[in-house]
């Protein structure tokens, strides 16, 4: 059963405009120390700014399919995404948000993940 669903489409020179003004602040202010690791490992400043952008989108999608928002106690660095060995992306919830999904009986989230040269969309779905 479904849950929430959230998007977010974002520019990438917005974050190429952020990280220019607040440098790695930024990053670490929105990564998870594991994402933070394989941003700093992108070879190129545009390939890190991809990342951080899908990233960015990610968890803006995701906290509206919970239908939280950044508020009450969730934060960025608690909705981590990854790659599975075939690339596919999933989430894991920490900290307050993690509580908060158990507390609605949230038992899945899948999230779809595209960027091209400008911009970065991200679409969520949040099961029951």
């Amino acid at each position: 059963m479904i849950f929430g669903i959230g998007t977010d489409i974002i520019s990438l020179e917005r974050i190429a405009k952020s990280l220019a003004r607040n440098g790695d602040k930024f990053a670490q202010r929105i990564l998870a120390d594991s994402e933070y690791s394989a941003y700093q490992e992108k070879k190129t400043e545009k390939a890190q700014i991809a990342f951080l952008a899908k990233r960015f989108a990610a968890k803006e999608a995701i906290s509206k399919a919970l239908g939280t928002g950044m508020r009450n106690g969730i934060d960025f660095v608690q909705l981590v995404i990854s790659n599975d060995e075939l690339g596919k992306p999933f989430v894991e919830l920490t900290g307050k948000a993690k509580e908060w999904a158990e507390q609605h009986n949230i038992s899945t989230i899948q999230l779809t993940i595209s960027d091209e040269q400008h911009y970065a969309v991200v679409f969520v779905v949040a099961e029951k």
